[in-house]
């Protein structure tokens, strides 16, 4: 389902086509919270994990209300805007994977709340060169008046030192948030971790981007690193995330 609604913005023309599609993932919970799931092989999938599990709905609704309110191509405001985008889709992913593994922990939610938020601060970023392609930004509007940066300076991919400036402050929230979630790491339940392994890869990205001085638009940001699995496998044989 998540990849479905993650698709649903730039797979549609007009927003009433992705707000229809939106509205029928919102009827499909209802009902699959009601026993009857549609006959759609992805709603049957979900509503076996919903039984098998019992995971909350609220988490579900979270993430479908959040990608509705995506569909209007807008920048967000300000940081804040853009850490409430992760926490309701990213984080509340997170919190339905705790629930699957039979995780509840307080310690583990604060841990997934901060990674949530830090992964949705790391996918506007890493996105912002496609989004430039497509004449979009979305970079928080609040830091970009702060450094006296404009849509068009990204548009025409500027690396201007303000520029730089500007990605330099929305990538420091991101990293807090890891330094964050990392800080329970003592009392987050070691079953936990696979869930949170994520972290290496958002890491990773944090800090080729300071090594390219926070270009955004450094072609070595779109190149894959071939070493990560190595590090997602040290890290989980560590028993750290």
């Amino acid at each position: 389902m998540w990849n479905w609604l993650r698709l649903v913005k730039d797979s549609v023309s007009e927003k009433t086509i992705g707000l229809m599609r939106i509205q029928f993932w919102k009827k499909t919970v209802d009902d699959i919270y009601c026993d009857n799931p549609p006959h759609q092989p992805v709603a049957i999938e979900l509503w076996k994990a919903v039984r098998r599990h019992n995971l909350t709905k609220r988490w579900l609704m979270k993430i479908i209300d959040e990608r509705e309110k995506n569909l209007d191509d807008k920048p967000y405001r300000n940081i804040q805007e853009l850490e409430d985008y992760g926490e309701n889709t990213q984080s509340s992913l997170l919190y339905l994977t705790l629930e699957i593994l039979g995780i509840k922990d307080l310690h583990a939610d604060h841990a997934a709340s901060h990674i949530g938020k830090a992964q949705g601060i790391v996918t506007c970023l890493r996105a912002t060169p496609y989004h430039g392609s497509r004449r979009r930004v979305f970079l928080p509007m609040d830091v970009c008046v702060l450094h006296g940066v404009s849509q068009e300076d990204f548009l025409r991919k500027s690396q201007d030192k303000n520029v730089r400036d500007v990605v330099y402050d929305v990538a420091s929230q991101a990293h807090l948030h890891l330094k964050h979630a990392r800080s329970f790491h003592k009392s987050v339940p070691v079953k936990a971790f696979p869930a949170f392994l994520q972290t290496v890869a958002l890491e990773d990205y944090l800090k080729k981007i300071q090594k390219v001085d926070f270009d955004i638009f450094h072609p070595s940001l779109q190149q894959k690193n071939a070493l990560l699995p190595l590090s997602l496998y040290i890290q989980s044989w560590r028993k750290r995330y």
